[in-house]
């Protein structure tokens, strides 16, 4: 006969927290878009922004979009989990939308830049990063070109602030790449660290 205290329900997966980040116009927000379509049991994290929308982007679904007045009263109010000024636009990502997932079991995915996943990773040393890279530089550059919404100081300099967040790479756990026209392969990538995470004997623990 097995003995009594033989137990088999140790699996047991805690709640993750899953930072997307990498240079602008890497396709943040089209792989968040594909892993939504997935239906996966995930919160998203909706960032809050100073920037004004753009054509296609709907308040309280793509971003939460306040003045930069607005924002900086809502930063006094310690609203914000982490917030970054960048390229003199605020964004940051809503407190009580990551301590809710997290405490209901839920896994928890933000999108940032380099510089708020840095910040994340001071705050919670246990998240699992992720840092999205196009296949190639050129595949890049044609990105932020079809966007058509970049003056040519502002490509310029996306360029340098690249440079310098690819220097950070090392903070990261995994890289992701993000190829033209291969955007579900960047997804099942994503969506397979999520489940080696969750598989792993010593979980993350994040609360």
């Amino acid at each position: 006969m097995p003995s009594d205290d033989l137990t088999f329900d140790l699996y047991n997966p805690k709640p993750l927290l899953i930072i997307v980040s990498g240079t602008s116009g890497v396709g943040k927000d089209a792989v968040l878009k594909g892993l939504r379509r997935r239906n996966l049991p995930l919160h998203f994290v909706i960032t809050a922004t100073s920037r004004p929308p753009r054509p296609d982007e709907v308040d309280g679904k793509d971003y939460f979009f306040f003045s930069k007045e607005n924002f900086e009263e809502r930063i006094k109010n310690h609203e914000f989990a982490e917030y970054a000024l960048v390229y003199d636009q605020y964004k940051g990502a809503p407190r009580w939308q990551i301590d809710e997932a997290l405490l209901s079991g839920q896994d928890v995915v933000i999108k940032v830049d380099v510089q708020g996943a840095a910040t994340y990773r001071g705050l919670y040393p246990q998240a699992v990063l992720i840092f999205l890279l196009p296949k190639t530089k050129d595949e890049w550059c044609g990105r932020l070109k079809a966007r058509n919404t970049e003056t040519p100081e502002d490509f310029n300099l996306r360029i340098e602030t690249a440079k310098q967040e690819l220097k950070q790479i090392d903070m990261f756990d995994y890289i992701v790449v993000n190829a033209d026209d291969l955007l579900e392969k960047a997804v099942d990538d994503i969506v397979e660290i999520i489940n080696v995470e969750h598989h792993r004997v010593h979980h993350r623990k994040l609360l």
